[in-house]
């Protein structure tokens, strides 16, 4: 392309997609079904803006997320504006202001689009990515964490996927270790780097007097019992014990809000958790790579606990099984409009003719139709 040429109007920015009619459907339909679940389940939906301030939406939780968040200046008030990365801080915020006296456990749901520098844990090189998610506001215990993640089973399986896998982890049981072990912050840095390699050789290396606990935690990784049993028999000072024991306590009640689930654990690792406090959990479906969603527990603005999941719809939608579309009818011109409201009644849906047509039925498969409406009987298109 020469300079004097304008781009394409169909060429976006990296990371930007349009979603043509089947998939936009596709993702609207199963967002409702999801948010559907998570009604039942006494969550309330709300719908925070996708611009806020600066100074408040990375404030608070949100303030890890800053260096993935698109930035404006606001015309009329000169302020520093940022799009939204993330839907939960604000939820987060909202907790804390508006719905501060509303009674605990306060119960919240959302769905909405979220921008972000780069593709974060998007996946798919996704810049604008949906989200549809709960948060449990107020409880700190392993029901909690095992209600958000039951609930995102439910959801799951309502629009098809049921062979789950929920991976646990509990991003600050390794920095609780390694910041109690006084090491330097060039020693600290290196362990850190080693731990998220996964690198068993540089955590030999690095951790001193902790090295041979590190390792240990390292190898107690993998399917729920043996991970845990192993992580059971690593001696850990009191404070990092905690941690454990709560990881253990969570997935206790995770596998009997979810029976036969596939549960992993990781208890050391704490990639993309920027913000998050306790047991965290990814979600993906068995035989897919793609994560379908992720969260844990945090802290509101106010140092209220809370815990949440956000689902992808973008990828959801990827992994669950297409439902078939209803079906396409077309309605010569100048058909009763009392014909056409009884088949939308029933599912189908309607395509009227707005000249006459010499041949209807091949105006109809040009528009997608299986059928012509002849008085209210349907006549397959052939």
């Amino acid at each position: 392309m020469t300079c004097d040429q304008l781009p394409s109007p169909a060429l976006l920015p990296p990371g930007f997609i349009d979603l043509l009619a089947a998939d936009a459907q596709t993702e609207a339909n199963g967002t409702q079904a999801l948010l559907s679940v998570f009604a039942s389940h006494g969550y309330e939906r709300v719908a925070p803006p996708l611009l806020e301030f600066e100074d408040t939406l990375l404030g608070g939780a949100g303030a890890a997320l800053a260096e993935q968040a698109f930035r404006l200046m606001d015309p009329d008030t000169r302020r520093m504006m940022a799009l939204r990365p993330d839907i939960t801080p604000q939820i987060a915020r909202i907790a804390a202001t508006r719905l501060h006296d509303a009674p605990r456990p306060l119960r919240l749901s959302y769905a909405g689009q979220a921008v972000l520098i780069g593709n974060g844990t998007a996946g798919q090189n996704e810049r604008q990515i949906g989200q549809a998610g709960i948060e449990l506001i107020g409880p700190d215990s392993a029901q909690a964490d095992a209600e958000v993640i039951a609930i995102a089973a439910e959801a799951l399986a309502r629009v098809g996927i049921s062979d789950l896998s929920f991976d646990l982890t509990m991003p600050l049981l390794a920095p609780s270790l390694i910041e109690q072990a006084g090491l330097s912050a060039a020693t600290t840095t290196a362990l850190m780097h080693a731990l998220d390699r996964k690198d068993a050789a540089a955590v030999a290396e690095h951790g001193g007097p902790i090295a041979d606990v590190l390792i240990r935690l390292l190898h107690a990784a993998g399917e729920a019992d043996q991970a845990l049993a192993a992580l059971r028999d690593v001696n850990l000072p009191e404070k990092t014990r905690a941690f454990s024991e709560r990881l253990m306590e969570s997935t206790a009640a995770i596998r009997a809000r979810v029976p036969g689930c596939q549960v992993t654990v990781d208890p050391v690792e704490f990639r993309g958790w920027k913000y998050h406090t306790g047991v965290c959990v990814s979600v993906y479906a068995l035989g897919s790579s793609e994560e379908l969603g992720r969260g844990g527990r945090y802290l509101c603005n106010d140092n209220e606990p809370a815990c949440g999941l956000t689902l992808r719809p973008n990828a959801v939608f990827r992994v669950a099984p297409r439902r078939a579309p209803p079906q396409r009818v077309y309605l010569p011109f100048g058909a009763d409009e009392t014909v056409g409201r009884i088949l939308r009644d029933k599912g189908h849906v309607t395509v009227a003719g707005l000249a006459p047509a010499i041949q209807e039925e091949e105006e109809a498969r040009r528009l997608a139709c299986s059928f012509v409406s002849r008085d209210g009987t349907l006549v397959p298109v052939g």
